[in-house]
């Protein structure tokens, strides 16, 4: 694993980083409560996440599935040890990362977010197997939206149906809870061409509310309210591109732990 940044690292980073996001945020005219940040924490050791947690941050990302099991009980354990009480808060986990149906189990019992369901059996599955004692488990769908082969995600143009049938899975287990769209642009220097794939994501989501809020077999609490989109490279562009009504959650790693070796 990655070593952790020290307290001093850290902390200067989170500095810049709540500078760039506020920035950004004001360029955009958009309300600083309106953009969440997810620190990726991913190959980083749990020490970061535990001197993370310290400073504030409560939501991690993680791309893997069994590192984050392991990484979340460790993490727990040291900031036990510390004195902190976690029946009162704890650090929340999201998969940021590819769900094969073998690791559902997995997931379920142990994150709070998935933001990369792009399939109806995913979503099933996660159903099934979260606990009815645990809070629904919060659920984005990943689009693909550059069309990559290389890429996860449901075409957007199948985004509808899906977006349709995970939230009547969602009102009938009353286990798993459709919040949002999710998406990965290509790398790319492009700053035109990614604002315009963030404003796609903006788009869908608006669409897909509307159907679904006119649907008449489908009881809909709350609209989609949450775009997952923008990392360390085009935050600003995410945030340019995010909906006044709703969260964006960016996800960033490597601009808060430091580059990966």
């Amino acid at each position: 694993m990655n070593p952790a940044p020290t307290p001093e690292e850290l902390r200067e980073r989170l500095d810049r980083l709540v500078a760039r996001i506020s920035e950004a945020c004001s360029a955009a005219s958009l309300s600083p409560d309106r953009v969440a940040l997810l620190a990726v924490s991913k190959t980083f050791e749990p020490t970061a996440v535990v001197r993370a947690w310290q400073l504030g941050l409560s939501h991690f990302g993680e791309n893997y599935v069994q590192e984050a099991v392991t990484k979340r009980e460790a993490v727990e354990q040291a900031l036990q040890a510390v004195g902190e009480d976690l029946s009162v808060a704890r650090p929340l986990w999201h998969l940021i990362g590819p769900l094969q149906s073998n690791k559902t189990q997995a997931v379920a019992d142990h994150f709070d977010w998935v933001h990369t369901v792009d399939r109806l059996k995913i979503a099933q599955r996660l159903a099934d197997q979260r606990h009815p004692g645990l809070e629904p488990l919060q659920v984005c769908l990943q689009v693909n939206l550059s069309g990559e082969a290389s890429k996860s995600g449901v075409d957007p143009a199948e985004a509808l149906e899906l977006a349709h049938a995970v939230a009547a899975l969602a009102e009938q287990s009353g286990r798993i809870q459709l919040r949002g769209l999710m998406t990965i642009p290509e790398a790319t220097e492009d700053g035109l061409l990614l604002r315009a794939r963030f404003n796609a994501l903006r788009a869908l989501k608006r669409a897909i509310n509307a159907e679904l809020l006119r649907s008449s077999d489908l009881i809909v609490p709350t609209p989609l309210d949450v775009l997952s989109m923008g990392m360390s490279s085009d935050l600003e562009h995410a945030i340019g591109a995010s909906d006044p009504d709703g969260v964006t959650w960016i996800r960033v790693g490597s601009a808060l732990f430091g580059a990966r070796a």
